[in-house]
């Protein structure tokens, strides 16, 4: 279970420290052809998401790694299932009706809540 919950729990904060820090420091112009939602939300709640998804990605990994209050591991993994919910609630809502990849990031991060409970 160990081995499971690592290799899943990198992946994901691996695809969130990238994309959040991405979300951080490029500008609308360069995230539009990745992100086509970015123009229908603020800059700062943009920058925001970002900051949200790099600390959950360092949320999954640091404080098992360490010992370090591993009780924000569950944590981080609750709030990507919760921020996908969210994302695939904004693609639903607007034109881009490509899910695929939340359903997907949210599935993982659901099967690495309770792994998260047992480190």
């Amino acid at each position: 279970m160990n081995i499971a919950y690592w290799i899943v729990a990198g992946l994901l904060a691996l695809f969130y420290f990238y994309a959040g820090t991405l979300k951080v420091i490029r500008s609308r112009d360069q995230l539009r052809p990745m992100m086509a939602w970015v123009d229908r939300i603020p800059l700062p709640a943009l920058r925001a998401l970002g900051t949200v998804e790099v600390l959950g990605a360092t949320g999954l990994v640091l404080p098992p790694l360490t010992g370090i209050a591993p009780s924000l591991a569950p944590a981080a993994a609750i709030g990507f299932v919760l921020l996908q919910t969210g994302a695939i609630a904004v693609h639903l809502t607007g034109e881009d009706r490509r899910i695929a990849l939340n359903v997907g990031l949210t599935a993982a991060a659901a099967m690495t809540i309770w792994p998260a409970t047992r480190l």
